[in-house]
C-alpha cells in the first residue's frame, strides 16, 4: 500500500503523462511511416510463381530471393499473391496490398491521437473530464473496431482484387484478435467509470 502511495502521486503521474504522449506520437509517426512504405510497394507476402514460392516477397523489388529486406512492413497477417499469366505481379496486387495496409494503421493511427489527448489533458491536471471519457471512448471502440471489422474488411479487399485483377490474393487475417478485443473493452469499460465520475462530482458541486 506505501509503495502504490508513493507511485500513485501528481509528481510522478504527470511526467509519466507527458512520456506516454510522446510514446503515442510516436507510435502514430511509426504508422504512418509504415503506411508510406506499403505505397511504395514495400509490404512483404507470399508470392506464388511458376518457378517457385518466396516467402518474404514485396513488389517493389524483382529479385525476390535477396534476403533480408530493410524498411519493409508486414500486417501481421498471411497474404498470398499469385502471378498472372506472364508471371508478372500484377499492378492491381499492389492496390491491393496498400489498401490493405492502409486499413489495418488508419483506425490505429486515429486511436492513438486520442489517447494522447488523454495523457495531454492529465499532464496538465485535467483527469476527470467528459473529454478524457470521449477520448478513452474512442480509442476503445476505434481499437475493438480494428479487431472485429477490420479483418472483413481485408477479406473483402482481397475478394475484390481477385475479381478485377488478372492475378489472385488471398489473406488469413485475425490471429490477434482476442488479443486486441479485450484491451478494447477494457478501454470502453474506463471511459465509462470516468463518465460516471464526471456526473457524480457534478452531483455533489450542485448540492453543495
Amino acid at each position: 500500500m506505501k509503495l502504490i502511495q508513493r507511485l500513485a502521486n501528481e509528481r510522478c503521474a504527470k511526467p509519466a503523462a507527458q512520456l506516454m504522449a510522446f510514446a503515442c506520437y510516436f507510435v502514430i509517426c511509426f504508422y504512418i511511416l509504415c503506411t508510406s512504405l506499403s505505397f511504395m510497394g514495400r509490404q512483404s507476402f507470399f508470392l506464388h510463381t511458376k518457378t517457385g514460392t518466396f516467402e518474404r516477397a514485396i513488389y517493389a523489388e524483382e529479385n525476390h530471393n535477396s534476403h533480408p529486406r530493410s524498411m519493409t512492413v508486414h500486417t501481421g497477417d498471411d497474404i498470398h499473391v499469385w502471378t498472372n499469366d506472364t508471371d508478372q505481379i500484377d499492378p492491381t496486387i499492389q492496390i491491393g496490398l496498400s489498401l490493405i495496409y492502409a486499413v489495418h494503421t488508419i483506425p490505429m493511427i486515429f486511436a492513438y491521437l486520442f489517447l494522447s489527448r488523454v495523457f495531454s489533458n492529465i499532464y496538465k491536471g485535467e483527469i476527470f473530464t467528459e473529454q478524457n471519457a470521449s477520448y478513452l471512448l474512442y480509442f476503445g471502440v476505434l481499437q475493438f473496431s480494428a479487431a472485429f471489422f477490420v479483418p472483413f474488411i481485408k477479406l473483402l479487399i482481397c475478394w475484390l482484387i481477385s475479381q478485377v485483377s488478372n492475378g489472385r490474393m488471398s489473406i488469413s487475417t485475425g490471429q490477434a484478435m482476442f488479443n486486441m478485443l479485450v484491451p478494447s473493452i477494457a478501454f470502453i469499460v474506463a471511459a465509462y467509470i470516468i463518465h460516471y465520475g464526471v456526473h457524480l462530482q457534478d452531483e455533489v458541486d450542485h448540492t453543495l
